[in-house]
């Protein structure tokens, strides 16, 4: 049976949404995703704004209700019928998010389980046929294919098949 690595963060959850509500109710802004990706000054604002409260994500709650990414459940339950699955996060940089992406992986996808949930650094050390992430680090090294989630930090990337959606994914791999 092939094995697939998922991210969770701006893959399975919607992380980026999560940060962009979090910078705009304290500043008083009104970002938006789209904003974002269409304007680069107004994207360098925001980072201006972002990063003197990114000290939020080591906030203990901070990682429990993030949203989850349309599609995300569906087709990952296909993919579980098929594939062997394997949750891979680097939580560790965040210690408080453990127990809390935890629990939010048994809120939304509980038969995966805490055998398949993998907490590390490097990702690329984890054997498997494909890696689905939204971070260029971590399939440059990788053994597998590595499928590139879409999100507004990785436009610039090209080196990587690009999945747009989960949909997507479910008509590439299933």
């Amino acid at each position: 049976m092939q094995r697939i690595l998922i991210d969770m963060d701006d893959v399975m959850a919607d992380t980026s949404q999560k940060i962009l509500d979090m910078v705009n109710d304290n500043t008083n802004s009104y970002y938006t995703k789209e904003l974002l990706i269409s304007d680069l000054k107004i994207r360098e604002e925001y980072q201006e704004k972002y990063q003197p409260l990114r000290y939020k994500l080591w906030d203990k709650g901070f990682f429990r209700d993030i949203p989850l990414m349309p599609d995300a459940q569906e087709v990952v339950a296909k993919l579980y019928k098929k594939y062997e699955i394997f949750v891979v996060s680097a939580a560790t940089e965040f210690p408080n998010s453990l127990s809390e992406k935890l629990e939010w992986l048994e809120d939304y996808f509980p038969y995966i389980g805490w055998t398949h949930t993998v907490f590390c650094g490097h990702k690329w050390m984890i054997r498997a046929d494909y890696i689905i992430d939204d971070h260029e680090k971590n399939l440059v090294n990788f053994q597998g294919k590595g499928l590139l989630f879409d999100a507004v930090h990785n436009k610039h990337i090209t080196d990587f098949q690009r999945v747009n959606s989960w949909k997507e994914i479910g008509d590439l791999l299933l």
